[in-house]
């Protein structure tokens, strides 16, 4: 991405086929370039080698989806898609935490509950842009990968009627934006007998630094909140990727459950 020199404000990379380096299976990665295909956000692709790996380079816009969901007044974040090779890396540290479904609230086109169901997870997308379920469908019709894409708002839905068990809720939004969104998710979650829930966070290495409550990627004090367990987190590229040092945290923890 360094040597990145398009003017795209979105792009990305995923490789051709399975690698030493990235022993991804070449079904999944088939997958993924279908999902490229049938994503109307991508506009241009080209081939490219990479540490010897053959790749493709996708460019894409996301303005009009953007300017969509900023429209309602609970979108804590606007449409940000991240990687698609980061969306399967997150769906894939769920799985191998033991998690068996995967929920994406703020699901924006789909991704992460796309590499969830790749994975042989049951996986949920919440999405509040009508425009963007839209999209979802639309993906999902086109490559045959489906999943349950739920308008709603999911400050007010009702976990209760997914009939989940062991759950990975990704929570979309960046500390100083997602923080009010993950409080009402966490807080409708919690009392729910039985539900062994996890809570992934999108992380902010630019917060950490500013108090001792905002360690943890920016997410400390909630965690503190709600004594949520910090199984960990991994750092992967996202749409920042281009003009930032650092790539975007992703911090995954659990309800500690008697």
């Amino acid at each position: 991405m360094r040597g990145y020199n398009g003017r795209s404000m979105f792009c990305e990379v995923v490789p051709l086929s399975h690698s030493k380096l990235l022993p991804i299976d070449d079904g999944i990665l088939q997958s993924l370039h279908k999902f490229a295909a049938a994503n109307p956000i991508y506009v241009r692709s080209y081939d490219l080698e990479i540490s010897g790996i053959a790749c493709m380079v996708y460019e894409g816009e996301i303005n009009n989806f953007w300017l969509s969901s900023k429209k309602y007044d609970t979108s804590y974040q606007p449409f940000y898609p991240t990687w698609m090779l980061s969306a399967f890396a997150l769906a894939c540290g769920a799985k191998s935490l033991g998690f068996e479904e995967l929920v994406d609230v703020g699901s924006g086109d789909g991704r992460i509950a796309y590499c969830g169901t790749l994975l042989g997870m049951e996986s949920h997308g919440i999405e509040i842009d009508s425009d963007l379920v839209q999209l979802q469908n639309a993906i999902s019709t086109a490559t045959g990968v489906r999943y349950n894409a739920i308008r709603a708002d999911a400050t007010r839905f009702d976990y209760k009627m997914l009939n989940l068990s062991r759950p990975m809720f990704f929570i979309s939004g960046l500390p100083e934006m997602g923080e009010m969104l993950a409080n009402s998710v966490i807080k409708q979650i919690a009392p729910i007998e039985g539900l062994r829930a996890g809570f992934n966070f999108m992380g902010s290495h630019v917060m950490k630094s500013l108090s001792r409550d905002q360690t943890v990627w920016g997410w400390g004090s909630l965690i503190e909140t709600y004594d949520l367990e910090h199984l960990g987190t991994v750092t992967l590229p996202t749409l920042w990727t281009t003009d930032q040092a650092i790539d975007t945290a992703y911090v995954y923890t659990t309800l500690r459950r008697p």
